[in-house]
């Protein structure tokens, strides 16, 4: 699943490619997809984007009117920047989106952008042109504008036979779905949970809950509990001052490290898998990074979690019932 350093750059990514341009259509693709009723698609239309940006692991554009479009890719959604927009439904479509200039001429098509703004398209002010949502506003759609130049879109769709990727159409000041998501991990208030908090949950358990921290998933949980050298059994209450420092730390380096690599990519978000940066997620098996010994793993019904055992374990090796019920 896409965690806050893909998200992160993804945004940054789109902010680029979009920002300062007005959405003129948005095909909805997927309906199931689309988890509002009101307001509907239409009532962005039209509108300019005045940022790009997220909150835990969704994507939220800003409109000019207050308007908010929100994208959460779940585990295996994706976004793709096309050239021109395509008139296909590719297996597991959500939503198009499409963009011109403010004065509604369509513009030029990018090289998707990446985080330093790079690009081979640009509009008139420097930025690269590619679009996103729903509905249609006049002149929008064939892909080319009266001069012949590509019109861009961003496509939202999924891989695999599960429809969890969603999306929202806000009205001002309707927080949707993030009502309810806990501090972002470079704030004062997780800094505070992780410092003297008393949650009773396994570390790794509340590290993922989004209602707790917003951004962390199962990847990035791995990580920062490898680099703190904690057992992702271990409960707050088990860490004294200096190993919840520790882990303080490592949540944030992680994700900095994280984001710094997600930013040297290009384009949307396409590959259908993302876990290529990790340390330890996803390397069971694998010698650890920092020791040598062999990363183990405890696998549950959908996920499983990466741990050191002569890291954070002192040599112990935690019980995978999964495993052991294969064994018997």
């Amino acid at each position: 699943m896409p965690e806050l350093p893909q998200m992160q750059a993804l945004a940054e990514r789109l902010e680029a490619a979009i920002g300062g341009l007005r959405l003129v259509a948005a095909d909805a693709l997927g309906f199931a997809a689309l988890k509002t009723v009101t307001p509907a698609p239409d009532a962005v239309v039209g509108h300019v984007v005045e940022h790009v940006g997220r909150r835990g692991k969704y994507v939220v554009l800003g409109f000019d009117d207050g308007h908010r479009v929100m994208v959460h890719l779940s585990q295996a959604g994706r976004v793709d920047i096309e050239d021109r927009p395509k008139k296909t439904r590719p297996k597991g479509a959500v939503v198009r989106l499409r963009f011109a200039t403010p004065d509604g001429e369509p513009g030029p098509a990018p090289l998707v952008g990446t985080a330093s703004g790079a690009s081979s398209g640009v509009d008139r002010r420097g930025r690269s042109t590619p679009a996103p949502l729903v509905g249609t506003a006049s002149g929008a759609s064939s892909g080319v504008d009266r001069r012949g130049r590509s019109t861009p879109a961003v496509l939202v769709r999924e891989h695999g036979t599960e429809r969890k990727a969603a999306w929202w159409v806000l009205a001002p000041g309707d927080a949707g779905p993030l009502e309810g998501l806990g501090p972002e991990p470079d704030s004062d208030d997780f800094a505070e949970l992780v410092l003297h908090g008393t949650d009773a949950r396994r570390i790794h358990t509340w590290l993922r809950d989004q209602r707790t921290v917003a951004g962390v998933g199962r990847g990035y949980a791995d990580d920062a509990l490898w680099r703190a050298r904690v057992s992702p059994y271990a409960k707050l209450a088990q860490l004294d001052p200096g190993r919840r420092a520790a882990l303080l730390d490592a949540v944030r380096a992680v994700l900095r490290d994280g984001l710094v690599k997600e930013r040297e990519r290009a384009g949307g978000l396409a590959e259908p898998r993302l876990g290529t940066n990790f340390e330890v997620h996803g390397h069971a098996g694998d010698p650890c990074p920092r020791c040598g010994e062999t990363l183990r793993r405890v696998s549950y019904e959908s996920y499983e979690v990466v741990y050191c055992p002569a890291c954070q374990t002192d040599g112990k090796v935690l019980a995978d019932r999964r495993l052991s019920r294969l064994v018997k």
